[in-house]
């Protein structure tokens, strides 16, 4: 396959070029709303071609598909443009700011017949494809409820407009949270109903929240509790699943590396799971190019990618308001 890059991105730098690479993919060019940026990225990546304008790099039509990597905020026009051009769309999350946004993109994306992705990581990686085959065999037995921790220390060289700019979609529930309601959406097979929570800003950055701990209520009658945070710099992460006939603890696993351990307690003891250590965005973006190719779904479609916005967005209006908020999928 045949790639654009629109944004030049640490997450493209950092992962996701050699992963294209790895599937046989080229880098035909890359979009940065800054020249001198864009010709630099270009050159230390080995990429022929940097461009500021999205319009040149879409007229190009030797691209297969996109990758965007922009701010939040630019998510839907990016990507609604390269779906117009008839391209192949693998977008971060979030997908937009607004649940209409991300939903009109998916759509867009069907009525033109293009593949349309939301790169989703933590869903790719070995230890949650271990965990989802234990719940989905019935190892831990009717799953009572759920813990994620995902509470981390952000990376200096990761602040700036996460943690200082609304408007462009910052904020630890865009970012974080997210990415929890991705994850636990893939493990339990189903859409939480309502969420309270709290938010807090700690003063690490100006005008968005920096942690915030929920408890979603899922169909089931399994209770969901959250806690994400850019504040928290040894408190590690994880995931718990609780059953009737055991537990699933996984620590360290809510990470773009193949690391962490997973251990399932149940009536017999405690036992080590073993799992995959690949790579997670090469395993993501295998599934893409399969998808492409008519052999499957890419592994978060954009439906996943709307229902993980609209988590995330309701886990933010019950921060603000005090109350209980139902999700609204936007008819999905």
């Amino acid at each position: 396959m045949r790639w654009a890059l629109i944004g030049a991105s640490r997450i493209a730098s950092s992962y996701m070029i050699d992963a294209l690479r790895a599937q046989d993919g080229a880098i035909r060019s890359v979009l940065s709303s800054d020249a001198v940026r864009g010709e630099r990225f270009a050159r230390e990546h080995g990429i022929d071609r940097s461009v500021s304008d999205l319009g040149e790099l879409l007229e190009d039509d030797g691209v297969d598909a996109v990758y965007i990597s922009t701010t939040n905020e630019k998510h839907h026009a990016q990507a609604l443009a390269s779906i117009a051009a008839g391209k192949h769309v693998l977008c971060e999350k979030p997908l937009a700011m607004t649940l209409g946004e991300a939903c009109e993109m998916v759509r867009a994306a069907k009525d033109k017949g293009v593949v349309f992705a939301t790169n989703h990581h933590l869903r790719n990686a070995g230890s949650h494809l271990a965990i989802r085959d234990m719940i989905r065999s019935g190892r831990i037995g009717k799953v009572l409820s759920a813990r994620v921790f995902h509470a981390v220390n952000l990376p200096e060289a990761l602040r700036g407009w996460r943690i200082n700019d609304a408007a462009a979609g910052g904020g630890v529930i865009a970012d974080i949270t997210v990415h929890d309601a991705d994850t636990v959406r893939f493990h339990l097979g189903e859409d939480p109903l309502e969420v309270v929570a709290k938010a807090a800003a700690s003063g690490l950055g100006q005008g968005v929240e920096d942690s915030v701990m929920s408890v979603w209520s899922m169909p089931s009658g399994a209770m969901v509790e959250s806690h994400e945070s850019f504040t928290h710099p040894f408190a590690g992460t994880g995931i718990e699943f609780h059953g009737t006939k055991g537990s699933v603890f996984a620590r360290n696993v809510m990470t773009q590396e193949p690391v962490g351990e997973v251990v399932v307690v149940d009536a017999d003891g405690e036992h080590a799971v073993p799992f995959e250590t690949h790579n997670l965005y090469e395993y993501a973006l295998g599934l893409f190019k399969y998808a492409v190719q008519g052999s499957g779904p890419p592994a978060a479609d954009g439906v996943d990618g709307v229902k993980s916005l609209a988590i995330a967005l309701a886990v933010r209006e019950a921060a603000r308001s005090g109350r209980a908020v139902a999700v609204d999928y936007g008819g999905f």
